[in-house]
């Protein structure tokens, strides 16, 4: 089995899907024109793709009220003060500067303009 997607709920997958392809550099590869407005964006590699849509038969979570810890999608940079800098400036906000892990890793967490969490990665290790 391969995983082909995550999916999640928001309020305006449209504007979203917009905002994710101009400032985080997904690509839309899918969109719906349904009530649900799906849209499915890839990263630069095609083979992680979200889904995010506003289907009417389910409420929006408060991604601002949850903990980023219980949900978040975190993207590898280069540089994560460049690039947290840049989102800001973009309309995210900052929840938690550039921290460093027992294994060396920086983290820093943010939010994108609808509330739902950002994790930026430099790896000590590269996963891949």
């Amino acid at each position: 089995m391969q995983i082909e997607h995550i999916a999640w709920q928001v309020k305006e997958p449209v504007a979203l899907a917009k905002w994710y392809a101009e400032h985080l550099g997904l690509k839309i590869v899918r969109q719906g024109k349904g009530p649900a407005l799906a849209h499915f964006l890839a990263d630069d590699s095609g083979r992680v793709v979200i889904e995010i849509y506003n289907n009417p038969a389910a409420s929006i979570p408060d991604y601002t009220a949850q903990s980023p810890l219980l949900l978040h999608l975190a993207f590898v940079v280069a540089d994560i003060r460049e690039n947290a800098d840049r989102l800001v400036a973009a309309g995210a906000t900052l929840v938690e500067d550039i921290s460093t892990t027992h294994a060396g890793d920086e983290l820093a967490m943010l939010r994108d303009p609808w509330g739902f969490p950002l994790q930026l990665v430099k790896r000590a290790v590269p996963m891949f």
